[in-house]
Formats: structure tokens, C-alpha cells, sequence
């Protein structure tokens, strides 16, 4: 793969994993999968809306580095993966409060291009065409997006051929930048991803995967605050998935 270009990092990130003190100063600390941002944006506003007094501080980036955070003990009290492996990795670390984990929406994997592509692609078999350059992905490593991602084109039997074509993203935000400002030739995103993109990319088609695509979220095991659960039972309530559902999720 080739390695995608340096973009700064996450002030909020460095925060929570330089600055323990600065993010305890925050009522509720939330970390969610970045295609869980807009979303999740209105549901924190909402919730301090229906919560007078609390305050909701929201950190989005990939789920990997978002467990990772969490296992240094970044103070953070609920934790939503764009996937199941990353929070059974967190169960498996005792790092969440099991009775709290619940899958909350689900998404797709989609395959787009820039919407002033001059490639034409079709199908995922078209992404093997010599005048298709750059294929972008989030990283399999750590972005649930490109686990998903690796898997659809290992069981097309096009991943070893697709490597020298690849540029990985830290998160499938990133992925969705390189596609939006034509940057490759494809990639692959959330579907909700490819929504609020709107006109600026072209959806050649609908991914299937093995392994289905739902969002987990759950209480952290090291937090101490009351309204944590509250939190993850609003995502959950019919004002909470009404937002999701607005975004593009569907239920689980």
C-alpha cells in the first residue's frame, strides 16, 4: 500500500491521550467511530438539550485508535465502534462494562469515485482496469471501513492485486477526503459516509460483506460518570435513532 499523506493530528486526541486533566474537566467524554460524526454532533447537542447542566465533549477518529486511547487510560466514559472486533477487543481487555454493550445501528460498505471521475468503473472487477491508479481504503490495521474493505476484495480474489494501487486513510473520513478531492481514482466508504458527501462523489455500488456491518456502543469500564449510561440509552431512544436514521444508519 502506499502511505497517504501526512494530515495533522487530532487536537482532541492529543488531548485525551496527553492531557488526561484537560479532558476531565468535561462532564461526559464521548469517543465514536468518525463516520459516527455528524450524527453524533446533533445527538450530543440534543442530549444536553434533554440533560440541563451537562456537558458532552465528543472525540471522533478511527475505532483502533480510539480503543487504544482508552487501554492508556484517556479519561473517556462511552466508547461506539464501527464494528464488533474492535469492542470485543475492549470486553476482552475488560476496558467497557459488558451489561452496557449494545449494537445500536448499522451501515454498508459502498465503492465511489470523484464525482468528475473521467475512469470509468462499474464493479469492483473494474478496479483491476490499468487506467484505475489509486483505489483508496481506511487502514485494515485499525479502520473498520478497510477490515471491511480488505475482506470484500480478498473474497473477489483482487487484494494482492490490488496492492500497489492502494493509499491507505488513518480513518474513513480521511478515506473520504482523498476521494472528494480527487486525489484516486475510487474508494471505499460507509454508505452514510458517501451521503453527506452528496454530489461531490458517484456511488458505483453497494459492497457486499461477509461479516455484517453494525456499531456496538458501551459504557467504559473507568468511568465514573451517572450519566454515561444515560447516554448510550439516548442513542437508543426513538429521538436518538430518529438523528442516526436522518444520517443514513439503519437499525441493527
Amino acid at each position: 500500500m502506499r502511505s497517504p499523506k501526512p494530515l495533522k493530528s487530532l487536537i482532541l486526541a492529543l488531548a485525551l491521550c496527553l492531557s488526561p486533566a484537560l479532558a476531565s474537566a468535561a462532564d461526559l467524554t464521548v469517543s465514536a467511530a468518525a463516520s459516527l460524526t455528524d450524527a453524533f454532533k446533533v445527538i450530543k447537542a440534543d442530549f444536553e438539550k434533554a440533560n440541563p447542566g451537562t456537558t458532552v465533549i465528543t472525540n471522533f477518529a478511527a475505532s483502533g485508535p480510539l480503543l487504544r486511547q482508552i487501554e492508556n487510560g484517556a479519561p473517556v466514559d462511552v466508547f461506539a465502534s464501527a464494528d464488533e472486533k474492535t469492542m470485543d477487543q475492549a470486553a476482552a481487555k475488560n476496558l467497557i462494562v459488558p451489561a452496557t454493550r449494545i449494537d445500536f445501528v448499522k451501515n454498508a460498505l459502498v465503492l465511489i469515485q470523484p464525482a468528475d471521475s473521467k475512469v470509468a468503473v462499474k464493479s469492483l472487477a473494474d478496479l483491476a482496469l490499468p487506467a484505475v491508479k489509486r483505489i483508496a481504503l481506511g487502514n485494515p490495521e485499525t479502520v473498520p471501513a478497510g477490515r471491511y474493505t480488505k475482506e470484500a476484495l480478498t473474497g473477489a480474489k483482487l487484494w494482492e492485486a490490488m496492492q500497489p494501487k492502494l493509499v491507505p486513510g488513518e480513518s474513513v473520513r480521511q478515506t473520504l477526503d482523498y476521494i472528494t478531492r480527487g486525489e484516486v481514482d475510487a474508494g471505499f466508504v460507509f454508505a452514510t459516509d458517501a451521503k453527506i458527501a452528496g454530489a461531490k462523489v458517484k456511488l458505483v455500488s453497494e459492497v457486499p460483506t461477509t461479516t455484517a456491518v453494525t456499531y456496538p456502543i458501551a459504557v467504559v469500564a473507568a468511568s465514573k460518570n451517572p450519566k454515561a449510561k444515560a447516554f448510550v440509552d439516548y442513542v437508543m431512544s426513538p429521538a436518538g435513532q430518529k438523528v442516526l436514521h436522518d444520517f443514513g444508519f439503519k437499525k441493527p
